[in-house]
């Protein structure tokens, strides 16, 4: 995984650091779109969340989807399970390298703020793993930031100051997508913050 965590980021290892400074730029914001218009979780549908923080995301959700969040910081885990231990299942783990049988197939997958820690490797391997762990007609949606031309200054130089350092054009996010999937869109937002910032959301349908 690449990315910083030592000076100042080292505190966003902190959940309620982390937490709190988010929901400060306006993450409560951006889930409830992202999961609005992107994601659209239907009651009854599996769900896997890759790399799913203090999982606040369950918040924009409906109470009655099975819901899996994964995440390598026990840290998160722990604060997920004390806040939502009662809306699903949490697991500090790789899903990379979760045996197949330790959770069940599923029909929805994210990975917000994910590819853009990894090498193209690590982001290969990742999104091939999610497909086959998604049902027939199954999607998968991810968030990251992105780089691309006619985006503001302010927004560039914040998205390079991020803990991840592999921000990626959209032509470059679509190259890591496997060819099992049957489609791939990637959507470019500007305004699911409260600062300039520059997202690339992915849907890919198997």
């Amino acid at each position: 995984m690449s990315q910083i965590t030592n000076g100042v980021r080292s505190i966003l290892s902190t959940p309620w650091i982390y937490d709190l400074l988010q929901n400060g730029v306006g993450a409560r914001k951006m889930r409830r779109i992202l999961c609005r218009d992107y994601i659209r979780a239907a009651p009854g549908m599996c769900m896997l969340d890759v790399g799913c923080g203090t999982a606040q995301i369950l918040e924009q959700l409906p109470v009655d989807i099975d819901y899996h969040g994964l995440d390598l910081s026990a840290d998160y885990i722990d604060t997920a399970k004390k806040h939502f231990d009662h809306r699903g299942t949490f697991l500090c783990a790789d899903i990379t390298t979760l045996p197949a049988d330790e959770m069940p197939p599923c029909n929805l997958a994210i990975a917000i703020g994910i590819l853009h820690h990894l090498d193209d490797n690590g982001a290969r391997s990742l999104l091939h793993n999610l497909h086959q762990r998604l049902t027939p007609g199954g999607r998968l949606v991810t968030l990251d930031g992105l780089y691309c031309t006619g985006q503001s200054r302010a927004a560039r130089w914040l998205i390079s100051k991020d803990r991840g350092q592999n921000v990626r054009t959209a032509d470059a996010y679509q190259s890591l997508v496997p060819d099992a999937f049957s489609s791939v869109e990637i959507f470019r937002r500007d305004d699911l913050l409260n600062i300039p910032y520059t997202h690339a959301i992915m849907v890919c349908c198997k």
